[in-house]
């Protein structure tokens, strides 16, 4: 029986660690299948094609083949477009990453998603956007409302969650685990019914995010407040490891 073999599937490798002395598994998200596990047999070695090709953050094309839970890496062709980013930004792209690799199961297809990723990645990739942190950090926020979304874990935003009352455009609500959005405390970190209407439309756009991008960019340190309160909650952590790194290296 003939294995299924996929060729010229966009890709990018989330995360890669060693298989062998000469291999290596590679997790990645790829545009048709998903998140899927490849093995790169050989890619450690100095001469191997994979070595200067199976990057993180970098748009890819792979071929693979294999009906288990693990393929086999064939070939692997980087697209261009933008290079590495570094700094903080880096940083940020593999908070995006882990972000994916907790909330998304394998082989489950999100192909606006994985449009969505490609282009935060161009964003955290940009030397004007390395310039200006702030679109960068909207950039983050409008990619962890789709992809809540995206998984079925963000509640409509332009009604309360429980009672499905419609939002007041100047009252204040958060988002919360378990409830969903509800009338905030005094104290609360939260944002104005029209805020959350905003972003609502934001998401259904025939264009999300962009469209989400802008609208985070008015709102972004309390909605990244909300966010990361509920990321955590979802993906069983107090702290995803990327945050407390960054927290690490801005306190050193």
């Amino acid at each position: 029986m003939a294995l299924k073999r996929v060729s010229h599937e966009p890709a990018y490798v989330l995360h890669r660690y060693d298989w062998s002395e000469s291999s290596l598994i590679l997790e990645t998200f790829t545009r048709h299948h998903g998140r899927i596990a490849i093995v790169a047999k050989g890619a450690k070695r100095p001469s191997s094609n994979f070595r200067p090709v199976l990057l993180p953050l970098q748009p890819l094309q792979l071929n693979f083949s294999g009906d288990a839970e693990i393929r086999t890496l064939k070939g692997a062709e980087w697209m261009g477009g933008h290079v590495m980013p570094t700094g903080e930004a880096l940083l940020s792209g593999y908070y995006v990453n882990e972000l994916l690799l907790r909330l998304l199961a394998r082989d489950d297809p999100h192909e606006a998603l994985f449009d969505a990723y490609a282009a935060v990645v161009q964003v955290l990739a940009s030397e004007h956007a390395g310039a200006q942190a702030a679109t960068q950090s909207a950039a983050l926020r409008a990619f962890e409302l789709l992809v809540l979304r995206e998984v079925g874990l963000l509640p409509t935003l332009d009604a309360q969650t429980l009672t499905l009352a419609p939002l007041v455009h100047n009252a204040r609500y958060a988002l919360v685990p378990e409830a969903g959005l509800r009338e905030a405390a005094d104290e609360e970190a939260a944002l104005q019914g029209a805020d959350w209407q905003a972003l609502q439309a934001a998401l259904d756009d025939r264009a999300p995010f962009a469209a989400t991008l802008r609208a985070c960019a008015g709102v972004n340190g309390a909605l990244r407040t909300q966010l990361r309160t509920l990321l955590n909650y979802h993906c069983g952590v107090a702290t995803l490891r990327t945050r407390q790194m960054m927290r690490d290296l801005q306190a050193l």
